[in-house]
This record gives C-alpha cells, sequence and structure tokens, in this order.
C-alpha cells in the first residue's frame, strides 16, 4: 500500500489566459464590467500577492491556477457546471474533478489570502 496522494487544488480564474485574455479583463476592470474574485485573492492591482505565494509554500497540496481557456476536458465540465471563479479539487479515484470553492465562497473571502486559506483547508479536511 503506498503513501497517500497529495491532493491537487486548480484554481480556476473567470477570464481567459494569454495577452489578449489578459488585455480583455485589465480593461473590464478599469471599466468596471470585470470582476474574479480569484484574481483579487491571488493578485494586487499590478502582480502576484507575496501573500499567496506564502501561503502555497505552507499548504500540503499541489495548487494549480489557470485561466478558463487553459482547461482540461474534464476540469472545464466541472468549472463550468458550478460557474467561474472556481477551486476544483483532482478526484483521483474516478479521475474527474469536483468543486471545493465555488464563486460564492471566493467572493465571500473578499480577496484576503488568509481567509482563502482558511476555508481551503477546512473544505479539504471535510474530504
Amino acid at each position: 500500500m503506498g503513501q497517500p496522494r497529495t491532493p491537487v487544488v486548480i484554481g480556476v480564474y473567470d477570464p481567459d489566459g494569454g495577452v489578449l485574455g489578459e488585455a480583455a479583463y485589465l480593461w473590464g476592470k478599469v471599466r468596471g464590467t470585470t470582476h474574479c474574485s480569484l484574481c483579487d485573492i491571488t493578485h494586487s492591482p499590478v502582480r502576484r500577492k507575496k501573500e499567496w505565494d506564502a501561503l502555497v509554500a505552507r499548504l500540503h497540496v499541489t495548487v494549480e491556477l489557470r485561466h478558463r481557456n487553459e482547461l482540461t476536458a474534464a476540469q472545464s465540465a466541472a468549472a463550468l457546471e458550478s460557474g467561474l471563479p472556481v477551486v476544483l479539487v483532482a478526484d483521483l479515484e474516478r479521475q474527474g474533478y469536483d468543486v471545493l470553492l465555488d464563486a460564492q465562497d471566493l467572493e465571500r473571502t473578499g480577496g484576503d489570502v488568509t481567509a482563502f486559506g482558511d476555508l481551503l483547508q477546512e473544505r479539504l479536511a471535510a474530504r
């Protein structure tokens, strides 16, 4: 019997990735027409938050961040079922993904990295 595997958690941003996706998101953010609560948790207005990097280093999970256009078919199906942004966790037994934190959960953190980390650990422990 092997050691337990480290959970894989995937945070999915609402905007598309790439130069055009990032530019469209920034333009929408400036105009007040676009919002992504996961972006607010992981990034300041100009770069990734140091608090985010520190949290990820402390967690006993693998954390991946992806934009909606960077997902596999299985990840996309799980994410779109819940709505974006979302945090998924890999279900290795059935080779699929479950929603760990939905858009409302992420919004309730108010962009606070500590609140996100506490909620993430609470949900992982409940699995």
